[in-house]
């Protein structure tokens, strides 16, 4: 087979759009309506049990992940040549057997007991309400390997196997509680007293210092890479900024000059991008995102199984591997530094819900969005969404978009009532555009500096070649 034709080979394997649609002008043709396949109804599933736990972004990549690949693993049963990514071609069924109605029922039980195992608490609201909508019992037993209940759980549970001894203390057997600290990790400064200019500072929030959100995230086993740290080295050449360098200075004036100049548009990127507690976290995002490509594109199960497949685990490594970053950098956030830099000094900033742009002093500097408890090198948004952007690029064929949202007066969460004053869309015609306007959301929002932003953006392309090339060997059958 040649290069060429080993390439044309993966692209229809993967059910690769190289027209993804026509149009003109960049406007996409409407596509008449079609009914929700499996996929995505337990995407949406998966989604909504994130929002109602209030899942953090990388504990919902995670999950995302590890459902999708469930299904994947157990939809490979029934496709010719794919692979599964736990136990390879031994579910293989014969060519008979691989039906629509069997690949439904499979792909249907994988997921569902990749959820009640990582939402159990969402088990009688939420999964055994869609699996009496499909038509499964989910109570099905049997011991019959030929049934694809069988397959899906199976496959599953190889899965939930491996992804319990991770290193994200899931079950909580490295630190007692779920997902909890095992490396001991304490802040270098306090809320009170700032001894490293370089840093992470826990904020003061009512009253409750913060605590570092999942500082063992970087040491979970990733899909492709070859650990957490593998492109640690490329993100430490582009930054963070040390003090009392020129960069240093210079990127907490970036920040305080966006503030200033904080408008209507500005604050709807802020806020649309935030994804923060109780919404379906980024990574989720860029899920919802993957609905509509398969409602546009006319996908079926076959092009969903593999798209969500290779979209989730990009997600969650690029959560491992911006974690692993920031632990490494343990970087100050901008709202410390312009407090310290400029804190008797009067700036021109945004002063608070209300009250617009205005003179304050330096030490009372507030950033857009709520500052998270984490370091700020790298953007973990950018490099979720860059990666994304890569995979969609890929999947499709093309970095077509044309999405927009419009956000109507006074929908702002941060300032209700009173922003937008007027409606604002946004609107991206490229995948890169949204992916580009998520990492700059952050900037806007006053909790990441420029360097953060960007060199998250190129991390999660790195992660998504990674992942790609990884996925492509399971699904064309060629993985060892």
């Amino acid at each position: 087979m040649t290069s060429s034709s080993h390439l044309a080979h993966r692209a229809a394997r993967l059910g690769v759009a190289v027209l993804a649609w026509v149009g003109s002008l960049g406007v996409v043709v409407a596509q008449p309506a079609v009914q929700e396949n499996v996929v995505l109804r337990w995407d949406q599933a998966a989604l909504d049990a994130i929002r109602i736990t209030r899942t953090s972004p990388p504990i919902a990549a995670r999950a995302l992940a590890i459902v999708h690949t469930c299904m994947y693993d157990a939809w490979a049963a029934y496709d010719d040549v794919a692979v599964g990514t736990r136990l390879g071609g031994r579910l293989r069924r014969p060519i008979a057997e691989r039906t629509a109605a069997n690949k439904e029922l499979a792909v249907s039980f994988a997921a569902y007991r990749a959820l009640v195992n990582l939402f159990p608490g969402q088990r009688t609201t939420n999964m055994d309400p869609l699996m009496a909508a499909l038509g499964f019992d989910s109570a099905h037993s049997s011991d019959d390997i030929r049934a694809p209940a069988v397959i899906g759980n199976t496959a599953c549970q190889a899965v939930l196997e491996y992804r319990h001894q991770d290193g994200s203390n899931e079950l909580g057997d490295q630190h007692p509680g779920a997902y909890s600290d095992y490396t001991g990790f304490t802040p270098a400064n306090t809320t009170e007293v700032l001894k490293d200019q370089n840093r992470w500072q826990p904020l003061l929030i009512n009253g409750v210092p913060q605590r570092w959100l999942l500082p063992q995230w970087g040491m979970v086993t990733p899909f492709a890479l070859t650990s957490g740290a593998q492109f640690r080295s490329v993100a430490l050449s582009q930054g963070p900024y040390a003090y009392p360098t020129a960069g240093y200075w210079k990127q907490a004036l970036d920040v305080i000059e966006l503030s200033a100049h904080l408008g209507d548009t500005e604050k709807v990127i802020a806020e649309y991008w935030a994804d923060g507690s109780s919404t379906v976290t980024p990574p989720g995002h860029w899920h919802v995102f993957a609905h509509h490509i398969s409602v546009r594109d006319r996908h079926g199960l076959d092009q969903d199984v593999k798209l969500f497949f290779i979209l989730a685990n990009a997600l969650m490594d690029s959560s491992i591997a911006a974690w692993d970053v920031k632990r490494c950098t343990d970087s100050i956030r901008p709202v410390t530094v312009a407090r310290m830099l400029m804190s008797t000094r009067e700036i021109r900033a945004w002063g608070g819900p209300g009250l617009g742009v205005r003179n304050v002093f330096g030490r009372d500097f507030r950033s857009y969005l709520p500052t998270p408890p984490f370091a700020s090198y790298i953007s973990g948004h950018s490099a979720f969404s860059a990666a994304a952007a890569e995979i969609f690029k890929r999947f499709t064929g093309s970095d077509d978009f044309g999405e927009s949202f419009t956000a109507d007066p006074g929908s702002s969460l941060v300032e209700t009532g009173l922003t937008p004053s007027v409606p604002v869309t946004l609107s991206w015609r490229t995948f890169s555009d949204a992916a580009d306007q998520a990492g700059m959301s952050r900037r806007y929002g006053g909790i990441h500096f420029e360097v953060d932003d960007l060199a998250g953006r190129a991390l999660g392309r790195l992660v998504a070649d990674e992942v790609w090339n990884k996925a492509v060997t399971y699904i064309d059958g060629t993985a060892h």
